[in-house]
């Protein structure tokens, strides 16, 4: 797992990548920020990367899912120019994210897995540094107040939470006024509470205009924030659809559960389409079908005279769908 240092200027050490020769010409679309074709990276005989395209639309929270060791952070790392392609062609905001460094570094805003700063760095330090070092496009001083920041001004990272540390790394990616924001497994470690403020956090950052990139192994964050997302399994693109399509290819049933007053009888759910079976422990009824009986379930109780007020719909989920496609189950 690679661990980085945030750095307001991505240094990297090798040189300039040259266009493979031959390379195919990344078809021009006006509503793209990142267009990958064809993208290849291994270590060694381990291969991380497979010959992956990817498009990513411009004002768009775009989320890449994938187990751990999926190639995730190799493919944005590779996408942002801090590691070399074995072959391929990279667009980043119509830039080549190696040669074109210097130009795109600018526009691009960056959290890497498992970022750190120096333990005794204030929080007020850092933002005027990595504010100073991009230009001063942005005041560090609103910065500061935009992500809730000022009460923290004078106190060091190594005393933040993980909450308050991932607020800072949002806003320290954001210091340069980046058009584009990757955003790497940016809730690892959080509790529930500091997940959902980091979550409306990222949906500010797509607010202000940027087009955010968020890598994540979590089917509940993609699920609630991105507009568009990627399967990534072994190397390779699996799948490409907004999560409500994605959800779509789960092979499951919808399964409709509530409590009727005792003595009440629905012995007609039995025989509404779409329904499969149904089930009763005592007052608790739960029928299992497509996914249109939840509907015909509660037309069907409405026309009874019962409205159960604990009527709950349990539906597959994104964490169904990656589970199967990943396991082959379903079909890309």
């Amino acid at each position: 797992m690679n661990t980085q240092t945030l750095s307001p200027t991505a240094p990297h050490s090798d040189p300039a990548l040259e266009p493979e020769t031959g390379a195919p010409p990344v078809d021009p679309d006006a509503d793209s920020v990142i267009e990958v074709r064809d993208l290849t990276k291994s270590y060694g005989d381990r291969s991380v990367i497979r010959n992956l395209d990817l498009c990513v639309r411009r004002g768009e929270i775009f989320g890449i899912l994938g187990p751990n060791g999926a190639g995730k952070t190799t493919t944005v790392e590779t996408i942002q120019g801090l590691r070399h392609a074995d072959s391929g062609h990279v667009r980043v905001l119509d830039l080549d994210p190696v040669r074109d460094r210097q130009r795109l570094r600018s526009q691009v805003g960056s959290q890497l897995q498992s970022s750190s700063l120096p333990e005794r760095l204030r929080v007020g330090e850092a933002l005027r540094t990595f504010a100073r070092l991009a230009g001063d496009v942005v005041d560090w001083r609103e910065a500061l107040e935009t992500w809730g920041l000022t009460h923290l001004r004078r106190s060091a990272f190594g005393g933040l939470s993980g909450g308050e540390k991932q607020r800072l790394f949002i806003a320290l990616a954001l210091i340069n006024n980046p058009q584009v924001v990757f955003l790497d497994e940016l809730t690892q470690g959080l509790d529930p509470a500091a997940r959902r403020e980091t979550w409306a956090l990222i949906r500010q950052v797509r607010d202000r205009g940027a087009t955010v990139v968020l890598v994540s192994h979590y089917m509940d964050e993609v699920e609630q924030l991105a507009d568009r997302a990627a399967v990534l399994h072994e190397g390779r693109i699996t799948v490409c659809d907004t999560p409500a399509n994605l959800v779509a290819r789960a092979d499951g049933d919808v399964r409709t559960r509530f409590t009727l007053p005792p003595g009440q009888q629905h012995s007609r759910l039995e025989s509404l389409p779409g329904v499969l079976t149904v089930s009763r422990e005592g007052t608790r009824t739960e029928v299992v079908g497509d996914r249109t009986t939840p509907v015909r379930v509660a037309a069907e109780l409405a026309r009874l005279g019962i409205l159960p007020e604990d009527l709950t719909v349990v539906r597959p989920t994104l964490e169904d769908v990656f589970v199967q496609l990943t396991s082959g189950e379903v079909a890309a």
